[in-house]
């Protein structure tokens, strides 16, 4: 324990220069006394550090010194060619930059570690795109929101909201970008509140001169877990008490299970399931119809006659191409007629 923080003391002052011995602290999560004696190792070690105490001090490396080891374990080399967000990179038109990075790290390691990095880059691949898309949607250049977000400018959008006939036009000050679950998100303050815009509703984009007006304090992690939870956090209007057939459960859980009140049973023991789901209004159950008579909405009432009128009007629109009934009320060209 005591060699891998004297080595990450030792990167920090390499990549941040001067640094407190408090901050050293609190991101090595030991005493400042142990940094200080840390300090001390490492001077005896050869390595030219020294520490200022008093308000204005700190620890710093001699100007100019660089140490080339990496230090990296086996469990480290192997994280790093885990490339979970390589669709990332891609947008980002850092695709190559990170094959270059990853060889030069490759020439780095230790001997014994590289087999293994090596096989973990063969064996290990994360998709981070969902199912069923057939391809990136962004049409605004990416480029131009990270030149507003690395250059700390104000950002012009022009932006179609879902459902809306054109874009309106936006100024933002934003915080960074997000890819979540391979889309993409430009997180933002607009008028001095948080707000989240799709990548690929942005028809234009333009980094303006001013300076971006962030929160004081706020960061883009923090920014973006607010924004996160109010969207996963949508109020509930309507609560329906519903049961599946067994032999869908898992499937209906994969689609509607953030809408799941409580999780269902992990070995349901009968035919049917009962579940309870949160709504924003009465209408989103006609989702449910996708599951045909596999599902069945037990209550509220409203909810039930929705449903009964979406199917109505489903009736009305396909009814005329349904083949006529049997005597008894089966298809007469289906697969029970003459039974």
């Amino acid at each position: 324990m005591k060699a891998d923080r004297l080595l990450s003391i030792l990167l920090l002052l390499q990549t941040r220069g001067r640094v407190t011995a408090g901050e050293l602290a609190e991101r090595l999560e030991v005493s400042v006394r142990t940094v200080y004696r840390d300090v001390e190792a490492l001077s005896a070690a050869g390595v030219p550090v020294w520490s200022e105490r008093g308000r204005h001090g700190g620890v710093s490396l001699l100007p100019g010194y660089r140490t080339d080891v990496t230090g990296l374990t086996g469990d480290e080399a192997r994280a790093l060619f885990v490339l979970a967000a390589e669709g990332a990179h891609r947008a980002l038109g850092l695709d190559g930059a990170l094959g270059s990075a990853l060889r030069k790290v490759m020439a780095a390691l230790p001997a014994p570690h590289r087999p293994a990095a090596e096989r973990t880059s063969e064996r290990v691949l994360v998709d981070p795109a969902r199912w069923m898309r057939t391809g990136p949607e962004t049409t605004t250049d990416l480029g131009e929101l990270q030149r507003a977000v690395f250059a700390d400018r104000r950002l012009r959008l022009a932006y179609r909201h879902s459902g809306a006939a054109g874009p309106a036009e936006y100024t933002v000050d934003p915080y960074g970008l997000v890819s979540k679950a391979g889309v993409w998100y430009l997180v933002a303050d607009l008028a001095g509140a948080p707000r989240l815009f799709r990548a690929d509703r942005a028809s234009a984009a333009e980094t303006l001169e001013e300076p971006v007006r962030r929160r004081p304090g706020v960061t883009l992690g923090e920014a973006w877990a607010g924004l996160r939870e109010r969207v996963e956090r949508l109020p509930v209007e309507v609560t329906v008490r519903l049961r599946v057939r067994r032999e869908r459960l898992d499937m209906f859980v994969r689609i509607h299970g953030a809408l799941l009140v409580a999780p269902p049973p992990t070995a349901p023991p009968q035919e049917w399931t009962e579940l309870v789901m949160g709504f924003r209004a009465v209408q989103a159950a006609r989702a449910l119809l996708a599951f045909g008579a596999d599902v069945e909405v037990i209550s509220p009432p409203e909810a039930r006659r929705e449903l009964a009128l979406a199917a109505a009007e489903a009736v009305r629109l396909y009814g005329r191409d349904a083949p006529a009934p049997g005597p008894e009320g089966a298809a007469a060209d289906g697969p029970d007629a003459g039974r």
